[in-house]
């Protein structure tokens, strides 16, 4: 056979609408996510009070890939301020149960609850903690049945087309769980600050605690009085690097700002620059922000203003210096 014949032989031998079928899948997951809402009931709430309410840690196991949303949820769990571990279904049975504690809960994800697995670990992890809490496809599932508290997903289609592979199952697991550690946040009143606190690196971390003090610091810190004549203001624009001077008064405050684009454009009306000064060209009322304000939200002034620059202050209105948009870029944040 020749190379071109092996190849054609590689071919499918049907044609396929790829579209078609990618709105099939998704339709399939969102017809499985969206019948969960009949499940949020009363038994939903009092697990989530439960958990709530419980002093040690949440176990949550599974196996197959209701293992890796297991694992997910504990991340989600851990970085909302509930206490949470992952134990996979397979090691709890060897060995791995010694984790477990008489003050901890355990959550078993299973879309069938029947798995060898879960068979041999509901009951022996029932013994050593203070409740099981079942998420799974069927009510009536051995797993349902040895559980204390049961999270429902009810029946899912799923998405593969031989009905197998677990798809709009876990993502309906995934909906729900999602529906759970955010019921929890309500419940522990999880602030931003909380968030913060979690999260201190990354890109994350920083739009969440780098602050306008560490980052303004860093620029020099070019001024002005209103009196000062256009050559000094300009060598002030130039030597200071962030494209403006700010414009003082006799008690440093800020009364106003030169940019290097009013600068332009005052040399575009006139043709004589004798006597010219700070004050002629000024943008009274720039905008300030202080420096234990958010280079988040630094940015989100920058954005909604469309300067370049923000004058930093004290909360006395004493000048300090400027933050650039480029500060911000550099870290990320813009």
């Amino acid at each position: 056979m020749s190379e071109k014949q092996q190849n054609n032989s590689q071919q499918p031998s049907a044609t396929f609408d790829l579209q078609q079928i990618a709105k099939d899948v998704i339709l399939t997951e969102i017809q499985a996510v969206s019948g969960i809402l009949e499940f949020i009931d009363d038994r939903f709430e009092q697990t989530v009070k439960a958990i709530s309410a419980c002093n040690g840690h949440l176990i949550v196991s599974g196996i197959g890939k209701s293992a890796i949303i297991a694992q997910k949820l504990v991340a989600t769990l851990n970085s909302t301020g509930t206490k949470a571990t992952f134990l996979h279904a397979a090691d709890a049975i060897h060995g791995d149960m010694g984790m477990i504690s008489k003050e901890d809960m355990v959550l078993i994800i299973s879309n069938s609850g029947e798995s060898a697995e879960i068979k041999v670990l509901a009951p022996l992890v029932k013994e050593l903690c203070q409740g099981l809490i079942a998420l799974v496809g069927n009510a009536h599932c051995f797993l349902a049945q040895q559980s204390d508290y049961v999270l429902l997903t009810g029946p899912t289609q799923e998405a593969c087309p031989h009905n197998l592979a677990p798809t709009s199952s876990t993502t309906a697991q995934l909906v729900l769980s999602d529906a759970l550690a955010v019921c929890l946040m309500r419940l522990s009143d999880f602030k931003p600050s909380d968030f913060a606190r979690l999260h201190p690196g990354g890109d994350l971390g920083k739009k969440l605690h780098l602050k306008v003090a560490d980052l303004y610091i860093n620029n020099a810190n070019p001024s002005v009085h209103a009196q000062t004549e256009l050559k000094s203001v300009i060598f002030e624009i130039t030597k200071g690097r962030v494209g403006a001077t700010a414009v003082l008064d006799q008690d440093n405050k800020v009364i106003g700002i030169v940019t290097d684009g009013d600068v332009r454009r005052m040399l575009e009306r006139t043709d004589s620059l004798s006597g010219i000064q700070a004050q002629d060209i000024s943008s009274k009322n720039p905008k300030t922000i202080t420096p234990d304000m958010l280079a988040i939200t630094a940015m989100e002034m920058i954005k909604k203003w469309d300067v370049g620059q923000l004058i930093v202050t004290s909360s006395d209105g004493q000048y300090l210096g400027f933050l650039h948009v480029h500060d911000l870029i550099r870290e990320g944040i813009y």
